[in-house]
């Protein structure tokens, strides 16, 4: 079905921002274990759903990214959330600073032009073995890109140029925006793991940064409001703009 398309939408979330000692156990253990990582971003958001739903974390609209700086054993992790965080449960010490909280209330316009930020797990479907056990040869196994040059690919097939649908015809949701693919900078960063479940998780990352210029400011806030690709419990697909 056809919508029509606006030439402005509204952005609105909160932001916390949280400087870090890299050195504090609870914050070490984050930067060693994808699913420590995703717990203490989570440790912020307890009471607004009930425990163990598995959709808590879209629901209220948590995505996080962070960077680390080994030199200075400094952490910063930014949330995004659409409800407020409370980080009282992140004992006092493992801060350098105390959390700052940004309300982001922010009109995008169609034809502007904003810089960004994102680091995503850009992953591609290998295609399956010769033949399973359970005779299933269709499922391909999920596999991060390890080159800049196909994570470029990879976030170019989701640009959105003038008069393009929010969906591409294979059914990559797309992101509202499009940009020079020449201009975009790669950075390819370490890849993150956790042994705490059944199945290892292993989240191949990369950093990408350049300018987009807005076509479609609707499907432009839902990717800010929901991120872009897999991984997003893991601090992958938070996009920021400025």
């Amino acid at each position: 079905m056809n919508r029509t398309r606006t030439s402005t939408a509204r952005f609105v979330a909160t932001h916390s921002v949280l400087s870090l000692n890299a050195r504090h156990p609870l914050v070490a253990k984050s930067l060693v274990d994808a699913q420590e990582m995703h717990r203490t971003v989570m440790s912020g958001f307890r009471g607004w759903v009930e425990d163990g739903d598995p959709d808590a974390r879209s629901q209220m609209g948590v995505l996080s990214t962070w960077s680390v700086d080994l030199k200075a054993a400094a952490l910063v992790l930014v949330v995004q959330s659409r409800i407020p965080g409370d980080w009282a449960r992140i004992p006092r010490e493992a801060f350098t600073a105390a959390p700052h909280i940004i309300t982001v209330d922010r009109t995008f316009k169609q034809g502007e032009v904003v810089g960004f930020r994102t680091v995503v797990n850009p992953t591609h479907s290998r295609p399956p073995g010769p033949g399973r056990p359970d005779g299933d040869r269709t499922r391909g196994t999920r596999t991060a890109h390890t080159t800049p040059e196909h994570v470029k690919r990879w976030f170019v097939r989701r640009l959105q140029g003038d008069g393009e649908p929010a969906k591409a015809e294979d059914g990559v949701a797309r992101i509202g925006a499009t940009a020079d693919p020449a201009g975009l900078g790669i950075r390819m960063l370490p890849t993150v793991s956790s042994a705490h479940r059944r199945k290892p998780v292993r989240i191949g990352r990369a950093e990408i940064r350049g300018s987009l210029t807005v076509t479609d400011p609707e499907t432009l806030v839902a990717a800010l409001s929901n991120g872009v690709g897999h991984a997003r419990a893991y601090s992958c697909g938070l996009i920021l703009t400025r």
